[in-house]
């Protein structure tokens, strides 16, 4: 039995009780949930241990599917250090919706035009027949580059240099805007690349100085030397074997397996557009400024941040509009829909706004309101207006699966309980 620490408000018991049976029927290993409601903090759990114990210390990155250490031998096993309060953590993909928040905000101070061409900010980006790509195109997947002909080695990709000149000469897989497909890793160099050239600062120096500080959020794009210390390891888990009452396992649909499998195929290649997988435990990698997968958090953190978009924060410091990052109008363009339909990357459906992952059945939020973005291999964090919350969890066990683990959706679930019993 995992002692789980923390407090929750009335009404949010639900919330406490499957974050803990989370390590006992989902095999756990450590994490965190917080959730914000009308601003204030209602959830704050935290349990198990800082590095997964028993698990393989090396995780295989952001496209993998877990396994060996870049060295071909199984990885050190775990240590049994708690989590604590502010242990942060690395939450891959749940990086890009904070990101996401810069080009709107520069949007919403007249700094960037979402309906310009990247190229008015990015010459060299018209290369290759992407001379028409939008702005907005780039936020909602529909740049058409999620792949590298010539994919990056982990030191290219995390040099501020090879990752933009790469996607500046790839020619687009589709005609930008007329699909959409999750650009798992090049969402990196597309992002980072437009921000430093509309505000002459990179994309984790413009968060941690217009967003974190402000706020006080122990997130980072870009982790300092001293902040390591805080910083727990991600490992990839194999989930307990279910009993035999459970019934037959559901396993992915047959195009989304072989689509996984098939090297050739735009999902493989996405996810492999740094090869060899980089070591997501690495200092240079934490070090690293990758907008769609490198970002390290606390629970409290993101969960905070969502709170901000939304609503003001009565303990924020200087932030402008009290404490509320996005305008009313900024906000309904971040989850108005932009992309929907099949993924040409992940195969299955999936809805997308300026930035963000919208609620469906490939990324099952709190409703149809909300919108936030998970990371492969278990964390989430989202906001909901119309419920006015923002909740995160975030996890070092790394299970197979991109948008809807079933640790997190437990919690959600459970988020939705609360609230219901509440407003009865």
């Amino acid at each position: 039995m995992v002692d789980v620490q923390g407090t929750v408000a009335d009404g949010f018991g639900p919330v406490r009780d499957a974050f803990a049976a989370n390590f006992t029927r989902h095999g756990e290993r450590g994490a965190a949930v917080v959730l914000y409601r009308e601003g204030e903090k209602v959830v704050d759990l935290w349990g198990g241990t800082k590095t997964p114990d028993g698990a393989d210390d090396y995780d295989g990155g952001e496209g993998s599917d877990g396994g060996e250490g870049p060295d071909g031998r199984e990885g050190s096993k775990g240590g049994h250090e708690p989590w604590t309060q502010d242990t942060a953590q690395v939450v891959r993909s749940v990086t890009k919706g904070v990101a996401a928040a810069v080009p709107l905000l520069l949007h919403q101070r007249g700094q960037l035009d979402l309906d310009g061409r990247v190229s008015a900010y990015w010459p060299e980006f018209k290369a290759a027949g992407k001379e028409r790509v939008l702005v907005r195109h780039l936020l909602a997947h529909r740049t058409g580059v999620p792949v590298l002909d010539t994919p990056l080695t982990p030191d290219q990709a995390v040099d501020g240099i090879s990752g933009p000149l790469a996607v500046a000469a790839q020619r687009p897989v589709w005609e930008p805007g007329t699909a959409h497909g999750y650009h798992a890793q090049t969402y990196s160099w597309l992002l980072g690349e437009l921000v430093r050239r509309v505000t002459g600062r990179t994309i984790g120096r413009w968060i941690a100085e217009e967003i974190a500080r402000p706020l006080g959020l122990d997130l980072w794009l870009g982790l300092p030397e001293e902040q390591r210390g805080r910083v727990g390891r991600i490992a990839a888990v194999e989930p307990p074997a279910a009993p035999a009452s459970a019934g037959p396992r559901l396993r992915p649909k047959r195009s989304v397996a072989e689509a996984y499998r098939d090297p050739e195929s735009l999902t493989r290649r996405a996810f492999a557009a740094i090869t060899p997988v980089p070591d997501e435990n690495d200092p240079a990698y934490l070090a690293a400024e990758l907008p769609a997968s490198g970002g390290v958090a606390t629970a409290e953190a993101l969960a905070r941040f969502y709170a901000a978009l939304i609503g003001p924060l009565p303990s924020a410091r200087t932030v402008r509009s009290g404490g509320r990052l996005f305008a009313p109008a900024t906000l309904t363009m971040a989850r108005t829909e932009e992309s929907a339909g099949p993924d040409q990357v992940l195969v299955v459906g999936t809805r997308f706004g300026l930035g963000y992952m919208l609620h469906g059945p490939a990324c099952p939020l709190l409703g149809p309101g909300s919108f936030g973005h998970p990371g492969r291999g278990g964390s989430l964090a989202f906001a909901d207006p119309e419920a006015r919350i923002g909740f995160a969890y975030v996890t070092n066990g790394m299970r197979r699966g991109v948008t809807a683990d079933p640790r997190a959706q437990a919690l959600v679930r459970a988020v939705r309980t609360s609230l219901a019993t509440l407003e009865a």
